[in-house]
């Protein structure tokens, strides 16, 4: 390895740790302050779940790679159907997942 290597990946490491890292732990010291129920966290976990649901809204109806092969009902129906699930259980994510993939399946 070159040193020009070495300084790309010593760059990489910086820039991803002061992108990152220093967030996560001024959210550790400063979520101890925080009430569940106050404002602030109330909008904070509303647009973390709204990015959620653009990440997945965008992979349901835009993919790329090997899922862009799918029929269009095919992904609506399973993103649908593991929805349900989440839903109807109780909010229990992995069986949720589970609903999903068989209903990919044909389940």
């Amino acid at each position: 390895m070159t040193a020009q290597e070495i300084g790309v990946f010593v760059f990489i490491l910086i820039a991803g740790t002061l992108g990152t890292d220093i967030w996560r732990w001024l959210g550790v010291f400063g979520g101890k302050r925080l009430s569940e129920e106050s404002e602030a966290l109330v909008w904070v976990r509303s647009v973390a779940t709204a990015l959620v649901a653009g990440v997945i809204a965008s992979q349901v109806l835009y993919p790329g790679g090997g899922l862009a092969g799918t029929p269009i009902a095919l992904r609506i129906g399973a993103a649908a159907a593991g929805f349900a699930v989440f839903l109807l259980l109780s909010i229990a994510v992995s069986l949720a997942v589970l609903a999903s993939g068989l209903y990919w399946l044909g389940v």
